[in-house]
């Protein structure tokens, strides 16, 4: 399994970007799939995912409302669309995928790295002020 993100930048508070992740080895469907971020001097945050279980998305209480989570089962890609950015959702971005299925409640409860067993190499979002 490989996961590759990207679409980071520099966006000014109040803009949007829209963060890919290219998945190759993986079936979607039998994966738990997540977007983590970390800022500098933080531990590294669950923003929003979804469980092998699970219908829909979830979403961290941070970015609810203005983020949203898209799988494309034809690219094999999914997606992260940030809006109305804050300076606050500065950090590097990370896609994961992990194929156990896990006792929870909500992906949420996944919130730890050895949760997900792929990662992404990260993608870094600045938002200035």
């Amino acid at each position: 399994v490989q996961l590759q993100a990207s679409g980071g930048g520099l966006v000014q508070a109040g803009g949007s970007l829209r963060l890919s992740c290219a998945a190759s080895g993986l079936t979607f469907r039998s994966y738990a799939m997540g977007w983590f971020r970390q800022a500098p001097g933080k531990e590294r945050e669950i923003v929003s995912c979804i469980a092998n279980t699970e219908k829909w998305m979830q979403y961290g209480d941070s970015v609810k409302g203005r983020f949203t989570f898209t799988r494309d089962y034809t690219t094999n890609a999914f997606y992260l669309q940030m809006t109305n950015l804050k300076p606050e959702d500065t950090a590097v971005y990370y896609c994961a995928a992990d194929p156990t299925v896990k006792a929870v409640s909500s992906c949420l409860q996944l919130r730890l790295p050895y949760d997900y067993a792929f990662w992404g190499q990260g993608t870094q979002v600045t938002v200035s002020s």
